[in-house]
């Protein structure tokens, strides 16, 4: 079955099925010289991307804009370029962008969007996709058809990168995926969709645990100055030597301006089978912290048919401008849901390699513990 026969079988996000055939058919491409696309990348909703051979430092974060491609406005922002192919540093606050090994010739009945993978977010690194013509980041219109770039700014700490790595993920949708706040009422009374009281409002609100069940523990703060983490070392870091620990008895901590810190849900999500979820901000107005997404939450998530009972939200949070009272049981974010346009081969946690199911407060997979 095609993409566009995919496609027509139902509006939603297209599973790993419809992705092979998307791979099958040329509307997912790799360059030339890339290796082929392998079984690994393919999730039960997404595609995970490969970094290329190649970074081009540059001056500022941009979008190429309408008409516009990538490689030409990297010949206004480059500084310097760097070959990845022994690894190489990408330096805390600087920004990079990287073409990808793969690209896209979309029909005009698929759009995309992507997102950074859960272990990227951990380690807030920031990164999003941009193509040509693009005026939006992680954003790509129906038809598209170009290469794709990584635009990379490591915010916490330095990272060693080589080719081939997977920062980031691109998950595709025909006709319309999300599902009303009536909807989402009728499927979490049919499948509760957290372990508590539902809060449907444009999405299923969650917020954050500051009284744990155990010990005092509610999250981490990254610290200042660090060691280089190399992304291929799973396992390998101790916690002390990146992260400080955040204690609280009173249900309550002070977010520091500019301090980055990992906390969780209160709420344990579910994700059924024939669903797929996007994490989104709550409030937008809210100035004084920001939470960062990884994003997707694949069919299966937290579910107890998968492996799982239930999984937390990890929460990528940054203060900005004033330190901030964050109270526990404080809404901070949204699931929004979408329908999978076909069941999945696969459920996340299921005979997949799944470093989060069932997870609680829990740091990148790149940290023992």
């Amino acid at each position: 079955m095609g993409v566009e026969t995919a496609a027509k079988a139902g509006s939603g996000v297209l599973a790993d099925t419809a992705l092979r055939d998307m791979i099958a058919s040329g509307a997912i491409t790799t360059s030339s010289s890339a290796p082929d696309i392998i079984d690994g990348q393919i999730q039960p909703a997404s595609l995970d991307l490969r970094l290329g051979t190649r970074a081009w430092r540059v001056r500022a974060s941009f979008l190429a804009g309408e008409g516009q491609s990538v490689s030409h406005r990297l010949s206004e922002f480059e500084m310097h370029q760097i070959d990845l192919r022994d690894g190489a540093v990408l330096e805390k606050g600087c920004v990079y962008v990287v073409p990808l090994m793969e690209g896209l010739d979309l029909p005009d009945s698929v759009q995309a969007v992507a997102n950074a993978k859960s272990s990227t977010g951990r380690l807030d690194l920031l990164t999003r996709l941009i193509t040509d013509g693009g005026t939006e980041f992680d954003r790509i219109s129906s038809g598209y058809s170009g290469p794709l770039y990584a635009e990379i700014c490591p915010r916490s700490f330095s990272v060693l990168v080589r080719p081939g790595m997977r920062l980031n993920q691109i998950r595709f949708r025909s006709g319309s995926a999300q599902l009303s706040d009536l909807d989402l009422q009728a499927l979490h009374d049919q499948t509760p969709l957290v372990d508590g009281p539902a809060i449907i409002d444009q999405g299923l609100a969650f917020s954050v645990d500051l009284k744990p069940a155990e010990g005092d523990l509610v999250g981490y703060r990254a610290k200042p100055h660090t060691g280089v983490i190399d992304l291929d070392r799973i396992g390998e870091y101790d916690p002390a030597d990146y992260w400080e620990p955040i204690h609280s008895s009173k249900g309550q901590i002070i977010l520091d301006p500019g301090a980055f810190y990992i906390l969780v849900s209160r709420e344990a999500v579910h994700i059924p089978a024939d669903y797929a979820a996007e994490m989104a901000p709550y409030l937008a107005m809210v100035g004084e912290f920001r939470v960062h997404y990884a994003g997707f939450f694949d069919p299966g998530f937290g579910t107890t048919d998968a492996g799982g009972a239930g999984s937390r939200g990890v929460l990528e949070v940054r203060c900005h401008e004033a330190p901030f009272v964050l109270e526990h049981g404080q809404v901070v974010g949204r699931l929004v849901y979408e329908r999978m346009a076909s069941a999945p081969e696969r459920v996340y946690g299921a005979g997949l390699k799944s470093n989060y199911q069932g997870q609680g407060l829990k740091l990148s997979k790149h940290f023992r513990g």
